[in-house]
């Protein structure tokens, strides 16, 4: 039964119960995915020899030590906390018999070792080697930038998959194949991961796969290797710089830069300020996105839409194409985001009647999410989980000029205070009220983070209560909500689970408001 499961999480469909038919599944998994010949592995990889030879057939390529198996290749990798080079005894102890290192380590009689310059880039070469190329058979469209990443990715599949496409993603929320839904743990995984999910989607039968392509992933190699056919740059702001990141500014611009060395078909936001930093050396053809007069998809006429329960833009475009837009996500950063995704599906011959169908309906889980509670004010869920994504957030409502712009959210605990103290001035200056509660307290006491954001909150005039318990925060602003209201609920977004001390308890802000409408009736 485990190792059915095993089949059916793979993407395999079990028809029948049919002993005939589970054993068949089983050796032909086992033969195409488990069984590899070491010197195929290797074919695109520099190595140097250092004892042993490159022959035989391993059973698994693996990178954590955790899940060592007999026979497998396994691929040294030094972390921020944790280097498998110095516990190749205890690997190769546990049945490993090919090491991959960085430098000369003690492996006993009867273990290959290979030496390479970068063990993470040498496991991106040999995963799409041990998945047989997937991303080779897929056409894999990768978008990269600090914001709008998450919200492009779903739009492009919408889109597609409006049009008649079979399209895979991979993701900030979830890794979607087929009918599959994977939560996902890092905007861009592992490359082995990686490869291993596109070898399902082709089995599921897919044709494209739209990915997040994050600054951390290219820079730590987890998408080397992968041919995209198109990668797309939204925008660029400082982040994601300090310890176990970027050491600068300049680093991260070029990382994100490395996708246009990597795709066949750029498509960039000309009216991004760092434009010609991270398309510095690009060798992709290039196409542009903006409101600029030098976009080759260009945004005009742009009008803000609200209406009970409603809030959109509608813009022109001009350029490659000349059509009347309407989405319904609102605010200025949605045009270039559905800008990209535009100019992508246009290279997949997608119809104007589909691109506009699909805009019209196209939704992001946790992103500017609206949620329907009362006609006279707008209730919307988002992941704004720092100052920058928050003020953005907060400046894009305001410019539908609510009679109250009330903002809830809290902040994760065991993380950085000047977090708090930042996202509690943007939220004392920009909303109307602000109602702080918990986030992921994690082994922080929540108490004692609403306190932190207070520190920020009277650098203002801003106006604010403090309710820690999440629930009765959502339901103090329904109870309270005002005719003309936006309502947003940040930094949670997509998740659906409160960290407590260690522990991860289920909790859907969706779920919440159900249970507080159902209470209130």
């Amino acid at each position: 039964r485990d190792e059915r499961d095993t089949l059916r999480n793979s993407g395999f469909k079990i028809a029948r119960p049919a002993q005939m038919c589970y054993t068949t599944l089983k050796s032909n998994l086992r033969r195409r995915t488990f069984m590899k010949a070491v010197s195929g592995l290797l074919e695109n990889l520099d190595y140097q020899i250092i004892k042993g030879k490159p022959e035989g057939e391993i059973t698994a390529l693996v990178y954590d030590s955790r899940k060592v198996t007999k026979d497998c290749m396994f691929v040294c990798i030094r972390g921020a906390a944790y280097d498998s080079h110095e516990h190749v005894e205890e690997i190769t102890e546990k049945g490993a018999r090919v090491i991959v290192a960085e430098r000369e380590v003690e492996v006993p009689a009867g273990v290959t070792l290979l030496l390479v310059s970068d063990t993470r880039y040498a496991l991106s070469l040999l995963s799409a080697a041990y998945f047989d190329y997937p991303a080779e058979k897929l056409k894999v469209i990768g978008i990269t930038g600090t914001k709008g990443k998450t919200t492009t990715t779903f739009m492009v599949k919408g889109i597609l998959e409006h049009a008649g496409y079979q399209v895979g993603l991979i993701g900030t929320i979830e890794t979607i194949i087929g009918e599959r839904h994977i939560p996902a743990n890092n905007t861009t995984p592992e490359s082995c991961l990686i490869q291993e999910y596109f070898a399902q989607m082709v089995e599921a039968g897919c044709q494209i796969c739209v990915m997040e392509v994050s600054s951390q992933g290219l820079m730590m190699h987890r998408t080397a290797g992968i041919p995209f056919e198109i990668g797309i740059f939204t925008n660029l702001a400082p982040d994601h710089i300090g310890p176990n990141e970027h050491s600068s500014f300049e680093e991260y611009a070029k990382c994100k830069g490395r996708l246009f060395a990597q795709c066949r078909i750029g498509i960039a936001n000309v009216d991004d300020g760092h434009f010609d930093m991270v398309l510095d050396g690009h060798t992709c053809s290039l196409e542009t996105i903006g409101f600029s007069e030098k976009a080759d998809y260009r945004a005009s006429d742009m009008e803000l839409i609200g209406r009970p329960g409603y809030l959109g833009v509608r813009y022109h475009i001009s350029g490659k194409l000349d059509m009347d837009v309407e989405i319904d996500v609102p605010g200025r950063f949605s045009v270039y985001n559905s800008l990209a995704a535009v100019a992508v599906c246009e290279h997949f011959n997608v119809s104007e009647e589909d691109l506009k169908e699909a805009l019209k309906t196209v939704r992001t889980k946790g992103r500017i999410e609206m949620i329907q509670v009362s006609e006279d004010f707008i209730l919307m869920i988002d992941y704004a989980h720092n100052a920058m994504s928050l003020e953005s957030l907060l400046l894009t409502l305001k410019e539908y000029h609510p009679k109250r712009l009330v903002c809830v959210f809290g902040c994760g605990g065991n993380r950085s205070k000047l977090r708090r103290y930042e996202m509690g001035e943007v939220s004392g200056r920009l909303a109307d009220l602000t109602v702080i509660t918990s986030d992921n307290p994690r082994f922080e006491e929540p108490q004692a983070i609403i306190d932190d954001i207070k520190v920020g909150m009277e650098r203002t005039d801003g106006a604010y209560v403090e309710i820690s318990d999440r629930k009765e925060a959502i339901r103090y602003v329904i109870e309270h909500g005002q005719k003309g209201d936006v309502i947003v609920l940040a930094g949670k977004g997509h998740e659906d689970y409160q960290e407590i001390k260690g522990r991860k308890y289920p909790m859907d802000e969706r779920d919440l408001i159900r249970e507080v409408l159902k209470e209130l009736r």
